[in-house]
């Protein structure tokens, strides 16, 4: 086999740790770690890094990298555990004309299922493209008219950190931070035609759609004082969301380096069946940070 991935040398170590701090119970809602995989793979002698994003669709696993490629995975999971996972394609993300992005343009950091291929989100040159399974471009979609100038995000590597598809909003995106116009105190989703807000602590990696109005967010938070991390995944309901679109925030999960919580730089997630779902920690091309997927359950 060309590509290989390992299980998680200290696994069952991080299993005992997770699972007591990633137990929870919100509003009858249980959220528990079922498994973890750290990737330890090349391509090409070229090792595959800085995973972003994810999205899932008939036991293929398809995983966005910063650096503008978009792998296909097959998945293999049996009793809730990761059997395997096995690198079948790499694409890198191209124009219509099958050019590859500059490198200005190619932070790819959102990845959703959309029509006959994904949704990719890009900071840098914040945009969302429809693209092939083949990283090729067949469209540039239209956001919210708040989202259309640059100079309107925090910074450059604030941006579209996420996309999701909802049949009844459409595109969904987030900016990975507030944009500078907007209450700081708060997060906007947004469709193209409407805003929500929510709060909730940390900087924006991903969104999911549990259902037609449920969203899963993921957020992290980075303190270099104290040299902490956390990771937090949050949930509401669009259709609940109330005055001035105001949403209801409900805490699934926080993961806190400072209390003994093994944290790494989370940042994709995607769902897998009806109560499973798998995220994935971006390494930051480090020798010091690991590429995890971590599959989680949700249990009314």
């Amino acid at each position: 086999m060309l590509h290989h991935l390992r299980k998680y040398q200290m696994k069952l170590f991080f299993l005992l740790l997770l699972s007591s701090t990633l137990f929870s119970f919100s509003n009858n809602v249980k959220f528990k770690i079922l498994d973890i995989y750290e990737l330890k793979q090349q391509h090409d002698k070229k090792t595959i890094s800085e995973l972003s994003a994810l999205a899932y669709r008939d036991k293929i696993l398809y995983a966005l990298s910063d650096k503008g490629l978009l792998y296909h995975f097959k998945l293999k999971i049996e009793d809730k555990k990761i059997k395997d996972i096995e690198l079948l394609k790499a694409y890198k993300l191209r124009n219509k004309k099958a050019k590859r992005f500059s490198k200005k343009k190619r932070d790819a950091e959102g990845l959703a299922l959309y029509k006959d291929g994904v949704l990719v989100s890009f900071e840098g040159k914040n945009r969302v493209l429809f693209v092939s399974f083949e990283g090729i471009k067949k469209d540039k979609i239209t956001l919210h008219k708040e989202l259309r100038d640059n100079s309107d995000f925090v910074s450059s590597n604030k941006g579209l950190e996420s996309v999701a598809y909802s049949k009844k909003y459409g595109v969904l995106t987030i900016p990975e931070l507030p944009l500078k116009r907007r209450d700081v105190h708060y997060h906007y989703l947004f469709a193209k035609d409407k805003v929500w807000k929510f709060q909730a602590k940390g900087a924006v990696t991903d969104i999911v759609m549990m259902d037609d109005e449920r969203v899963m967010v993921l957020l992290r938070e980075f303190s270099y004082f104290k040299r902490g991390r956390k990771s937090r995944i949050v949930t509401f309901n669009l259709k609940e969301c109330k005055e001035e679109n105001l949403c209801k925030v409900e805490t699934l999960a926080l993961l806190d380096s400072q209390k003994g919580d093994v944290v790494e730089n989370f940042e994709g997630l995607t769902k897998i069946t009806e109560n499973l779902y798998l995220m994935v920690s971006d390494d930051n091309d480090s020798w010091f940070q690991k590429t995890l997927f971590v599959l989680f359950e949700i249990r009314n």
